[in-house]
């Protein structure tokens, strides 16, 4: 969420690094407010806020296939090959396809959520492959290879090549937007993981505050923004991104690890567990190929994380 804040704040000032600290600031308290009116106001406000992002991407996505130029990136040579690059590429770009899974922390505020969120995960993860598939085809035909690879906005690059200097604000503009709506929709996962985590005594109880209106956990909620502040204030982008997709892979390996423990009719989807075995391989071996100061942090966090619960669990649950 903090990547997202910093990454909107330095659209809207490129050349500002307080101002888009700042700018970064106002987003999260605004959708803070949001997101404590409860699931259904966050739900509506996130669907105002992506619809014109896809809609700046479709144009995207249309322009770089139809204006762009085929045949513009060259042949791949097989010895200039990174393997340990491309893994450590695939660390940082998991980061883009970790939203999903925060459709599974709302198993108290759907209907049917054992039918539902199943649905709802597959259905976002497939959909947002094609998004990117047709994306990165369209930016391919409109840069090239290495016009993408250099390219530090890679979207409005894309349509000012294609439609012209003028249309970068379009991606500016798309970038805030989809900022912004992957921001709410995190505030409200995390916020009912710490929710879930406080009744389990793993976190400090009060977490498990529930507004008795809107039903939202607003002392987590208001608990995760003051977190998401402070890292704005305090790193950059990149460092973040770096601990976020370290972090996300790490829990995708714990939760390919519990699939392994349930039986097949727990199971909402009915996979082999071969593929969960591969999926908790390749987690492990993409997080560790991160910079190895991301790596540190979070193993740092994580201990410390561990010794928090240890005492909670000492003083007793709900404390």
């Amino acid at each position: 969420m903090a990547a997202m804040a910093t990454t909107a704040g330095l659209y809207l000032f490129p050349d500002s690094p307080l101002g888009a600290r700042l700018a970064g600031v106002v987003a999260v308290v605004v959708l803070t407010g949001v997101a404590l009116r409860g699931i259904t106001r966050t739900a509506q406000a996130t669907v105002a806020i992506l619809a014109p992002v896809l809609l700046i991407l479709a144009v995207a996505i249309v322009a770089g296939l139809a204006l762009g130029e085929p045949g513009r990136s060259p042949g791949v040579d097989p010895a200039a090959v990174d393997l340990a690059g491309i893994l450590g590429a695939a660390g940082v770009l998991f980061f883009a396809f970790a939203g999903y899974a925060r459709v599974a922390t709302m198993g108290e505020e759907v209907v049917d959520p054992e039918r539902t969120i199943p649905r709802a995960v597959l259905g976002a993860l497939g959909f947002i492959v094609v998004l990117y598939g047709l994306l990165t085809w369209a930016l391919v035909r409109a840069l090239g290879s290495h016009g993408l690879a250099a390219a530090g906005a890679p979207v409005r690059a894309g349509l000012e090549a294609t439609l012209g200097s003028g249309w970068g604000w379009l991606a500016v503009l798309g970038a805030v937007l989809a900022s912004a709506g992957a921001m709410l929709n995190l505030l409200a996962g995390i916020s009912r993981t710490a929710l879930a985590m406080a009744r389990e005594g793993d976190l400090p109880g009060r977490l498990a505050t529930v507004g008795e209106r809107t039903g939202t956990p607003w002392v987590g909620q208001v608990a995760v923004a003051v977190v998401v502040i402070l890292l704005v204030l305090a790193t950059d982008v990149l460092t973040i991104v770096g601990f976020s997709s370290f972090g996300v892979l790490v829990y995708y390996a714990v939760a390919n690890l519990s699939a392994l423990t349930l039986r097949p009719e727990q199971r909402a989807v009915r996979v082999p567990r071969a593929a969960n075995v591969l999926g908790l391989v390749l987690c492990l071996v993409i997080a560790f190929t991160l910079p190895a100061a991301s790596v540190g942090a979070m193993v740092g966090v994580f201990l410390i994380g561990v010794g928090g619960r240890w005492f909670l669990q000492t003083r007793g649950p709900g404390r």
